[in-house]
């Protein structure tokens, strides 16, 4: 067995493709668009390599590629929590033990060359991405942009020497037995919140996208700025997934919270396009694409995910996350999307779980991140 870094085209091909040949048994898992990887993956294309660098690694095994790993820095985490972490993702492994421990030991080489004294993740490529490892909730397809490995990846990391350090969990919300989809507690209380606080609830305004793109970076740095292993999103960041998701955006289930006019919170949901790519096996961009905009037009997506809810330090506790849960709520509803995500969670957010539960929602996915000292 060897350890190399990709350095061709083929490399990076075989990099890729990994995942699709580990996976392609698993009715859950949902191949991304072999496109859209070679994208992120691009240190020309993804704006994380304005502060950040990586390298890529692949684990052979008599010339068959048996796992990857990608050995990450970021500036910017670092300079916002005055610590020196270097970071590992886009782990994919055969169920061997050999192999895992090799591409943990070179990811954690080449962070300790850069001065880092720890090595975090699964984090693809940072906390703003796709970050963590499934540990529970397999039997169910994951929501966009949240990532689904198979059991064992748990048992290959920990025996390689990495230790748990903090958990996200995944709530699910939806019609229950009575068939009303939004809980009447969630209405009243967005209904008492709005009166008390003079809190008025938009849209997201596509006529001005530009302006909300930056309304939204502003407002997600501000209300999340304390959270743990925060990194704040660049303009060119945002603007990246921003153009990335346009064609797909629906305003409706993207509001806005103000108080005189002033933004005090957001909350970002987006429509699970798992529910069309689960069924692309080949990651091929076509005619999937095509696919999901037809599902789009004709409301045949019945699923969402809340993937931001923010709301800035000074208006935390009084309610207004409840209406921003609300308005997503029903308008997705209203929507033909009755189901809903809220992912991920910190699992020390109390208020936020005790919320969400208190809203009906349960948690039915945990997703783990690991970290070791070097």
């Amino acid at each position: 067995m060897q350890v190399r870094p990709v350095q061709s085209s083929q490399d990076l091909k075989a990099f890729i493709n990994l995942p699709y040949r580990l996976h392609r048994d698993d009715p859950v898992w949902v191949p991304p668009f072999k496109q859209d990887v070679r994208a992120l993956l691009s240190k020309q294309k993804n704006p994380f390599f304005d502060h950040g660098d990586a390298a890529y690694f692949l684990a052979e095994i008599q010339g068959r590629v048996a796992g990857r790993i990608a050995a990450i820095t970021n500036r910017l985490h670092n300079e916002a929590h005055a610590d020196r972490t270097g970071f590992f993702g886009f782990f994919e492994c055969e169920n061997d033990q050999a192999v895992a421990n090799a591409l943990i030991e070179k990811a954690t080489a080449w962070v300790a060359a850069r001065g880092h004294d720890t090595l975090r993740g699964p984090m693809s490529f940072s906390i703003n991405d796709e970050c963590g490892l499934l540990i529970d909730g397999f039997d169910t397809p994951p929501y966009l942009m949240m990532p689904h490995n198979p059991p064992y990846y748990q048992g290959l990391l920990e025996s390689a020497g990495l230790s748990k350090i903090k958990d996200l969990w995944a709530f699910l919300g939806g019609p229950k037995d009575t068939g009303i989809p939004v809980p009447e507690r969630l209405a009243r209380a967005a209904e008492v919140m709005g009166r008390r606080f003079s809190v008025t609830l938009r849209p997201l305004d596509m006529r001005r996208f530009p302006e909300e793109v930056q309304l939204v970076r502003r407002l997600f740095n501000e209300s999340w700025g304390s959270n743990w292993g925060f990194v704040p999103m660049t303009q060119r960041e945002l603007d990246h997934l921003a153009k990335q998701f346009k064609p797909v955006v629906n305003p409706n289930i993207i509001p806005i919270a103000e108080i005189n006019g002033r933004p005090i919170g957001f909350g970002l949901a987006i429509p699970d396009l798992n529910e069309v790519l689960i069924r692309n096996r080949s990651g091929r961009l076509l005619p999937a694409a095509i696919q999901i905009l037809w599902k789009l037009k004709r409301r045949r997506i019945r699923r969402v995910r809340i993937a931001l809810l923010g709301v800035i330090p000074e208006y935390r506790g009084k309610g207004i996350d409840a209406m921003l849960y609300h308005w997503v709520w029903t308008r997705a509803v209203a929507d033909g999307m009755p189901w809903a995500e809220a992912s991920w969670i910190l699992e020390d957010n109390p208020l936020m779980i005790f919320g969400l539960e208190k809203m009906g929602f349960e948690r039915y996915k945990t997703y783990r991140v690991y970290e070791k000292g070097l």
